[in-house]
């Protein structure tokens, strides 16, 4: 006999059912927490979980950076995932923006139809998105710092049953996030710290450095000027050799002076203003390879261009791009070994109006957790008493002029770094 009064034994049965799937959310979640993981890879297993639960298809979780008022891709499962990680979208865009700008979480079940859907990440990865559920993350009594967004119900669609399950993930997510930033603040704090006593130390070193240099350019050339005129003839080359030298040496110590103020700076979180001018990416990248082309051929390591010299010139600040592309072809070289290449090669896409540049190595590659971490607020790095900080320069210079950096890598095979900068970067007013 069915049920007369309260409630139907139906829907007693699928009330414990939904119990018991938030209830073993909260156990993998709770037992993953007492496993004292990386946040990162607490997020991503917390999102693994959450997937399986609701039996949907990928998920992302999209950090906002208020500097640039964008949402990244920060950890993504699914289909096509290793494009997405890394990429951001506008904060007021798509249904990811309005989660994020409302604070309100919703659910979707005709994603195309909505006014607010914003095909370029379908369009980038050729993902279909169908059903999805978005919810704001959001630290106790804070503004939302970024999105959870869950896609694709593998039979039937996601519903008001699945929104009360990713709640439970969304709230975990984002005091583990919290955490992680309250932590890294005050590491960042004592770094700050220890900058400013650096680039003072490295200033102070440097300054007998330029004096010398002075000296000895004043010398040699008063030593010159008092050979007679047939000895100036042979010595000519001689002379010309310690100008090259003495120039170098002068350089090299301005670079080190001002990449000690550039790292104290990204440190610190603040960048100067873009010294934008004509230049042409031959020039920019042939310096790099003209500075690095003795440690390279020490390592046994060829460094060549491809197509640079084909592009057309671009708005950018040289200083800035030059030290994007030293960085990478600085890291990759200790990654390449003796009888491998570093290729920077070029290429215009006009329809975008953009220049698409790649920086192709023939090293050992990365493993998935270096590869993942690359463009987060957790880079790894693989050298001995490396900081990462080498990328986040990289990602910052590429950002400022409104542009995209992408990794692919293999393990055993090696690694691309893709960049992609516009002809001439948003709002660019020229020096």
């Amino acid at each position: 006999m069915p049920e007369r009064r309260g409630i139907p034994r139906r829907q007693k049965d699928l009330r414990l059912a939904q119990r018991d799937r938030e209830l073993e959310v909260a156990r993998r979640i709770s037992q993953a927490l007492s496993e004292h993981i990386h946040s990162d890879r607490l997020i991503e297993q917390t999102l693994r979980t959450a997937l399986e639960v609701v039996d949907a298809e990928a998920g992302s979780v999209l950090i906002a950076d208020p500097r640039t008022k964008q949402l990244t891709f920060r950890h993504v499962v699914g289909e096509k995932a290793d494009l997405l990680r890394g990429i951001s979208i506008p904060w007021d865009k798509g249904l990811a923006g309005a989660v994020f700008t409302s604070g309100a979480a919703e659910i979707i079940v005709e994603a195309k139809k909505d006014r607010r859907y914003y095909p370029d990440i379908d369009t980038l990865t050729g993902f279909g998105t169908r059903d999805m559920i978005v919810l704001p993350l959001k630290p106790w009594g804070r503004k939302p710092i970024g999105v959870l967004e869950v896609l694709n119900k593998r039979q039937g669609t996601l519903g008001e049953e699945d929104l009360d399950i990713l709640f439970i993930v969304s709230a975990l997510s984002g005091a583990a996030i919290e955490q992680a930033r309250l932590i890294e603040e005050a590491k960042l704090a004592e770094l700050v710290h220890r900058m400013g006593d650096i680039a003072h130390d490295v200033n102070n070193l440097l300054m007998p450095v330029f004096r010398s240099v002075s000296h000895m350019r004043l010398h040699i050339d008063q030593l010159f000027s008092s050979l007679p005129g047939s000895m100036k003839v042979q010595w000519q080359e001689r002379h010309s050799r310690c100008e090259r030298a003495i120039d170098t040496l002068q350089d090299a110590a301005q670079r080190i002076q001002n990449r000690t103020k550039e790292v104290a700076d990204c440190v610190r979180g603040r960048s100067a203003p873009l010294q934008l001018v004509t230049c042409r990416l031959s020039d920019v990248v042939g310096n790099v390879v003209e500075t690095l082309g003795l440690v390279a051929e020490h390592s046994g390591v060829a460094l060549c261009m491809d197509g640079l010299d084909t592009l057309p010139p671009l708005l950018a600040d040289e200083h800035c791009l030059y030290n994007a592309f030293y960085n990478l072809v600085n890291n990759a070289i200790p990654e390449v070994p003796p009888g491998g290449s570093i290729t920077i090669r070029g290429r215009l896409d006009s329809a975008a109006g953009t220049v698409c540049l790649s920086v192709i190595d023939t090293g050992r590659g990365m493993p998935p957790e270096v590869r993942e971490s690359l463009f987060s607020g957790h880079a790894i790095s693989r050298k001995a008493g490396g900081t990462g900080l080498g990328t986040k320069i990289v990602k910052d210079a590429v950002d400022a002029h409104g542009g995209r950096i992408t990794v692919e890598s293999q393990q055993g095979i090696g690694t691309t770094f893709l960049i992609h900068l516009p002809l001439q970067p948003p709002n660019a007013i020229p020096h």
